[in-house]
């Protein structure tokens, strides 16, 4: 299992959620506070997809309103090797 960080600000946060579930191989996603608390954490399945993902999109919609910058923890179940971003790195 490999690991990617995303540091973005909160409203780029459902955006880069979105891109990261749509490369796929995602096992979870946690979201982090800039002092690197944790504040939620989704597991996702193999075949969740469309109305599985609605509540997950909706909660990380509403923490991005509530959060200044975070850090987006991707847990990926391929063997890539692990990788960091900051937003500057991040397409919109």
């Amino acid at each position: 299992m490999s690991t990617e960080e995303f540091k973005v600000s909160g409203g780029d946060v459902l955006n880069t959620i979105k891109r990261v579930i749509a490369e796929g191989n995602v096992r979870r996603i946690i979201i982090k506070s800039e002092g690197g608390d944790t504040i939620v954490e989704f597991p996702l399945t193999v075949g969740a997809v469309g109305f599985l993902l609605a509540p997950i999109l909706a909660a990380v919609g509403a923490i991005a309103a509530l959060v200044a910058k975070c850090t987006i923890v991707v847990e990926r179940r391929d063997g890539t090797k692990s990788s960091s971003h900051s937003e500057s790195d991040i397409e919109a």
